[in-house]
């Protein structure tokens, strides 16, 4: 079974209009420079490994209350053992949702074909070329794979969205514009603000994020894209 290496037992801003529990994998295949989550997945073995028995056990307390479990990470679908452990949370009697890159899309199809998820949240780091990915991954990264969970996702048998944390560093209002162009994601697109509080290349800690208003206006401009 997936090592689980975090357990956060309610979030009300991890699955919008759902409370929910949030698990957290290891290891990650990117290495982008504003990640908050890099202890997990640079040094995962600093961290205890959480039952998966102990963790239903506080969860059948909360049943009145949690509407779902968020399987994040990390990249939650590096794992082959990743629908063992969604099937195990939907015969407990929870929605499952999903947090990926969209790096494995063969792991995307299996799970929404096999009905072991509810919804999936893709995180897309810049525009779609690969010197602008490499940039905000950290890594090179297969464009082609990224087109075809996209491509995956928009099939619709799933619940989704996509998901963009956006970085004054990295990113310009143009390149939000040439994504929108490029996925064309309709209301289905969520810009998230960079948090210079805790990143991966210490040199963003300095670095202000957008103004709040201006990043709202853009999402709203992103979401008549269809």
């Amino acid at each position: 079974m997936v090592e689980i290496k975090g357990f956060l037992e309610t979030s009300f801003i991890d699955w919008k209009g759902k409370l929910c529990s949030v698990l957290f994998l290891p290891h990650c295949n990117f290495r982008c420079p504003y990640c908050h989550n890099h202890p997990l997945i640079l040094h995962p073995e600093q961290y205890e490994s959480i039952p998966l028995e102990a963790i239903f056990n506080r969860l059948h307390s909360l049943r009145d209350w949690i509407d779902g479990i968020c399987l994040t990470g990390g990249e939650p679908t590096l794992h082959p053992e990743l629908p063992l452990l969604a099937l195990e949370i939907k015969k407990q009697g929870f929605q499952v949702k999903l947090d990926t890159n969209g790096s494995h899309p063969q792991m995307l199809k299996r799970l929404i074909e096999e009905r072991l998820v509810d919804y999936i949240s893709m995180d897309i780091k810049a525009p779609l070329d690969p010197f602008s990915y490499r940039r905000s991954a950290g890594v090179s990264v297969n464009i082609e794979s990224l087109w075809r969970s996209i491509e995956i996702l928009k099939e619709e048998k799933v619940d989704y969205e996509f998901r963009m944390t956006v970085v004054p560093e990295l990113h310009t209002m143009e390149d939000l514009l040439l994504l929108g162009h490029q996925v064309r994601p309709g209301p289905r697109i969520v810009l998230q603000n960079f948090n210079p509080e805790n990143p991966l290349d210490p040199s963003l800690r300095k670095t202000p994020p957008f103004d709040p208003l201006l990043l709202k206006e853009m999402e709203k401009t992103l979401q008549k894209m269809v």
